[in-house]
């Protein structure tokens, strides 16, 4: 009996390695439903452009100067969206979804290790309270912790981000064999113990007794981070010069309760603060993430490494193990350079009115992205291969005197290259590598390199992430998207209207930065790239801001400035064009609709969508791409400022209530402020001209582009003249929007603070 069991236990080991570690689900219906939108979409459009290109093509006696240019400019604009719809069908052609079976993977002992990466810059605008709550969530995944090392990039060099490594470390002795012991999934302590239902699966006193044990650690931990944080202690010296500062945090427990193997059972972590110095680029977080790389090469040179940002934490413990399903399989593996998780967010609102958790990116862009070669490096959450950060000179030339003209003047760097085991930290070699990381981390280092060109994270954008990606892709590595049902990881959202387009205007720099480059999508991507469909979705992300601010300017002003000159730009009702627009617009609408509904959102979601969709193609869209031409005709130097993740109690309150907060910059509020006016003030005077002169048929369309306008930015309009809270648009600004436009701020003003 006893040889049959073991003989059936051989059989099921033997028939479970033959399953496959991962599924991909093709989207069937999804795919017939968006080409055949396609295809007669773009019939429709092809009217379109004939109706407005024949304008300029037959004679007419009403033909103005001002009529001329009317039309040129509303035709150009509908130009530029029909070409931006073109691009983003991409994401549309071949969606996809992936299925990860962790349970299938071999042993712990054959497991690649995994060096995290977390950067934080702030300690101000980043609590240091809740970048360790993510440097613990990272320490008790569910992998083998000696092959798990977790580093934090403090740019900031702020004493209490030291400080609180190391409070990190005392407490991590408790809370890792808490979760390991009882299967704890949510591994943050923070949301854990906010997470009543966490506990639901438990019971017993013993259970309940060390929970609540934890539970006052995890206070004391917090006090004891919070006491450090001295005037002194949380001061950044992110723009200020610092040295190099490498510590790898180990400190014996004198606690006799803790037991000696689960002591030695903690991953290792290493603080990392890099040298900075004014006369050196220090190229922001792709800087960072570089220094990361080359220090973890001496330390812990894992194959694969986890890029988290520090508000980013570990929502579910098994995201290593999901990711080494793809990054094991023997079919893609050689050329899988990343395992990309989609960002959620712990704190969005029901109603989400400033579209912060993302729906189109994650729910939907992500899933066509990775049906065509996969999605570029999003941010936070990706498991990316160490080996795909390095250029093909490895390979194709051993020499070491090329290798340091690419790669830097670090010998145990160098050797690092052609490891794939974790370097000797013997007590005599610790020291010495150490040492290393010193000088691995000095802001002169990459000098005469290739570091930020062909090696690591990609410079020459503030959005490394997209950079890198877009670059990884053209060298022929391709990437997957997996979104479990249950979130892997979970940030803070922006809750505030100025911290969301404050975020929009520094995205839109960063991509525009790409498409104004060498390394535009269209010129340097179509040959290159997975596939030419790729090369279309990445075009798409880098282009949208300028083909939205420039076409919906345009449609917010000249349409309704004809109108009250009287000045026709559509078809009338009676004619047969007129069926033709409408077609363009009732289709693009009601396409948006079903993509939300699909997703399991609601009709709000949709009217919240669009009203931030005008809003920030008029604002942040502008501005960052007028920062990214600065920056390339060198009257700008990029700049780089965290997010701030401090809420603010009553911007808080309004943001969960569905209430807009306007405490933002004059500099967005004009604008916006500013075209409502217009378009009020236009519908009022098309509304006259249908009652008293008859022409309904005639100026339709012009009457209900500025309806439309009115409607979905409704919050703009009572907050300017029926609220009397704080969060309401200031008189002053409404007054100067309305009546003085030669004094309304200009994006040089914005740039410029």
């Amino acid at each position: 009996m006893p040889s049959t069991k073991l003989a059936t236990t051989e059989e099921d080991m033997e028939s479970s390695s033959k399953l496959p570690l991962h599924l991909c689900h093709v989207h069937k219906l999804s795919i017939f439903i968006n080409r055949t939108h396609i295809f007669f979409h773009s019939i429709a459009l092809v009217f379109l452009l004939y109706y407005r290109a024949s304008f300029f093509f037959f004679q007419d006696t009403t033909k103005t100067k001002a009529t001329t240019l009317a039309w040129l400019l509303v035709f150009v604009s509908e130009i530029f969206l029909s070409f931006e719809w073109l691009l983003s069908q991409s994401f549309r052609w071949r969606p996809v979804s992936r299925t990860a079976f962790p349970e299938r993977l071999p042993g712990d002992d054959k497991l690649p290790a995994v060096d995290v990466f977390i950067c934080t810059a702030d300690p101000e605008k980043e609590p240091t309270v809740g970048v360790m709550n993510t440097v613990l969530s990272a320490m008790a995944m569910d992998y083998p912790p000696e092959k798990l090392h977790v580093y934090l990039s403090d740019d900031g060099g702020a004493a209490v981000t030291l400080k609180g490594m190391r409070e990190a470390w005392r407490f991590a002795k408790w809370w890792l064999p808490f979760c390991r012991r009882y299967g704890i999934k949510c591994r943050a302590p923070e949301a854990y113990f906010s997470a009543e239902e966490e506990d639901a699966d438990f019971g017993g006193s013993e259970f309940i007794q060390e929970r609540e044990d934890i539970k006052e650690k995890y206070e004391v931990f917090k006090k004891r981070v919070r006491e450090n944080a001295t005037v002194g202690d949380t001061r950044s010296r992110l723009g200020r010069d610092h040295p190099a500062v490498i510590e790898v945090i180990q400190e014996t427990s004198s606690d006799d309760a803790i037991q000696e193997n689960e002591t030695k059972s903690m991953p290792l972590i290493v603080y990392v603060s890099r040298e900075k110095k004014h006369s050196h680029p220090h190229h922001f977080k792709a800087g960072a993430l570089n220094v990361l790389l080359r220090v973890s090469g001496v330390i812990s040179n894992s194959p694969y490494i986890l890029g988290l940002d520090c508000d980013m934490h570990c929502h579910d413990p098994s995201s290593a193990r999901q990711a080494m399903c793809f990054h094991l399989d023997p079919e893609i593996s050689p050329s899988l350079a990343l395992v990309q998780f989609p960002q959620k967010f712990h704190n969005i609102s029901n109603n989400d009115i400033y579209d912060s958790q993302l729906r189109s990116t994650f729910w939907l862009l992500w899933q066509g992205f990775d049906g065509v070669g996969g999605p570029c490096v999003s941010g936070s959450g990706y498991y990316i291969k160490r080996l795909s950060l390095r250029s093909n000179s490895i390979h194709e030339d051993g020499d070491p005197m090329k290798l340091r003209q690419s790669f830097g003047p670090s010998n145990e760097f160098i050797k690092s290259l052609h490891q794939n085991k974790k370097p000797d930290m013997l007590i005599h070699r610790k020291k010495a590598l150490l040492n290393e990381a010193q000088l691995l981390a000095s802001c002169a280092f990459e000098n005469g390199t290739e570091w930020g060109k062909e090696v690591g994270f990609m410079y020459g954008s503030v959005l490394e992430d997209y950079f890198t990606g877009f670059r990884l892709h053209c060298r022929g590595w391709i990437s997957v998207y997996c979104n479990p049902p249950r979130p892997q990881f979970l940030g803070s959202g922006t809750t505030n209207l100025d911290d969301f387009l404050v975020q929009g205007t520094r995205w839109t720099s960063g991509l525009v930065d790409v498409a104004i480059s060498k390394f535009c999508p269209l010129i340097y991507g179509p040959l290159k790239t997975y596939t030419f469909v790729q090369s279309m979705c990445y075009a798409e992300l880098a282009l949208f801001p300028i083909f939205y601010f420039l076409p919906l300017w345009c449609f917010a002003t000249i349409p309704q400035l004809c109108l009250l000159n009287g000045i026709p730009l559509y078809p009338e009702v009676s004619n047969s064009y007129f069926i033709v627009f409408s077609f363009v617009f009732l289709s693009s609408i009601l396409k948006h609709l079903y993509e939300v509904l699909s997703t399991g959102f609601t009709f709000r979601h949709w009217t919240n969508e669009q009203r931030i969709w005008m809003m920030k193609s008029v604002t942040s869209h502008l501005y960052g791409s007028w920062d990214a031409f600065m920056k390339k005709i060198g009257m700008r130097e990029a700049s780089f400022f965290p997010t701030n993740k401090v809420d603010d109690v009553e911007q808080l309150k309004r943001y969960n209530m569905g209430v807009f907060d306007f405490q933002t910059s004059i500099l967005f509020l004009a604008p916006m402020a500013a075209l409502v006016i217009l378009n009020m003030a236009s519908f009022a005077v098309g509304i006259s001209r249908v009652i008293f002169l008859g022409e309904l048929d005639k100026f339709f369309i012009q009457v209900f582009i500025p309806f439309y306008v009115i409607l979905m930015n409704y919050p703009i309009i009572e907050g300017m003249l029926i609220r009397k809270d704080r969060g309401r648009i200031p008189p002053s600004v409404t007054l100067l929007s309305a009546i003085d436009p030669n004094k309304r701020p200009t994006a040089e003003r914005l740039l410029c603070n």
